[in-house]
């Protein structure tokens, strides 16, 4: 069976929902535990042999474009810079000369993050002669209104999306986790220079055909896609639910914290919070629960909490439960 050596991370994205923080920073660069979510996918992919990734770019594309093309990853970085958005399978088909015929690739998320056994789900693809495998999560049937369902035959092909169900409409509660296995004919169903998404538009020709196979992501999973899932996930890592590189958490008698900058020792944790580089941290200051971000210089004798506080920003005052840019600041 042919290795699989090349990848998509979709990364085209505005991030809307992740607003003020993406106003100066793609998704795609946004931190978890001070790195930002495209090194996690990389290095994921890298581990199992895949070392070939294209992006398609758009918002903010330099800053993505800048930060990959000499990395320490050791990907081969390769993108395009979309003119306008073309969909989620749009974005895809303007890289289809990245692939070769009868090749199989993986298709990701730019704003996942999960410890998915992608191995297993290349595997049970290439053994089910599907043109598309999906990977999908089991979730609590109370919070199916929020995804993409998947319904599926007894041999894991899928019959039927419900697109945000209704909890008494939905006829099962397995989501669609966004990640992808795709063989080359998958650029047979997306037509060039078009708007094209893969739920609304290709999938429903290849349910036709009987031709979407799934595998089931029993382990971590989550996106950051909104701002209380990206706290949310921060807090999933310390509590162990998932795993990649990075510093050291560091135990405090009310709290953890990772940081990348030297911090005071009268600085109080609680809870569980994460620091970027170059950050200062006034003497005597409690944080509490808090993303901070790189340069970012904070007071002394304050109670920073349940906040987010991006780049370069300078916090002066006691804040709960704020989204701290520096645009904000200036306002």
């Amino acid at each position: 069976m042919s290795k699989v050596t090349k990848a998509m991370i979709m990364s085209a994205g505005v991030g809307s929902r992740l607003e003020p923080l993406t106003r100066e920073v793609p998704k795609p660069l946004v931190p978890i535990a001070n790195k930002p979510v495209m090194d996690i996918l990389f290095e994921k992919l890298h581990s199992i042999g895949i070392k070939d990734v294209i992006c398609n770019t758009y918002y903010l594309a330099q800053k993505i474009i800048d930060r990959y093309s000499n990395n320490n990853i050791d990907i081969n970085f390769n993108y395009i810079q979309e003119e306008t958005l073309s969909g989620t399978a749009g974005g895809l088909k303007k890289c289809q000369n990245f692939f070769k015929p009868g090749e199989t690739f993986v298709v990701l998320s730019a704003d996942g993050l999960t410890n998915a056994d992608l191995e297993k789900g290349i595997e049970i693809h290439k053994n089910s002669n599907a043109i598309a495998t999906i990977g999908i999560k089991q979730i609590d049937k109370s919070q199916v209104q929020h995804f993409g369902v998947v319904v599926t035959d007894k041999n894991g092909f899928i019959t039927e999306f419900q697109e945000k169900p209704p909890i008494e409409e939905a006829k099962s509660n397995f989501i669609n986790t966004g990640i992808y296995i795709f063989d080359y004919k998958i650029f047979e169903y997306i037509p060039e220079n078009t708007f094209y998404d893969f739920a609304k538009n290709v999938f429903p020709k290849l349910l036709e055909e009987h031709a979407i196979n799934t595998f089931e992501v029993n382990e971590y999973w989550s996106d950051i896609g909104t701002l209380e899932q990206y706290k949310q996930s921060t807090q999933d890592l310390f509590n162990g639910e998932y795993e990649f590189v990075h510093s050291k958490i560091i135990t405090c008698p009310q709290g953890c914290y990772i940081s990348e900058s030297n911090i005071d020792n009268t600085v109080e944790f609680i809870g569980n919070s994460t620091i970027g580089k170059n950050t200062i941290i006034g003497k005597n200051t409690v944080i509490e629960n808090c993303i901070i971000w790189d340069n970012v210089k904070i007071g002394s004798n304050l109670h920073i909490s349940d906040s987010i506080i991006a780049s370069n920003c300078i916090i002066d005052n006691n804040i709960k439960n704020e989204y701290i840019t520096l645009d904000f600041l200036k306002v």
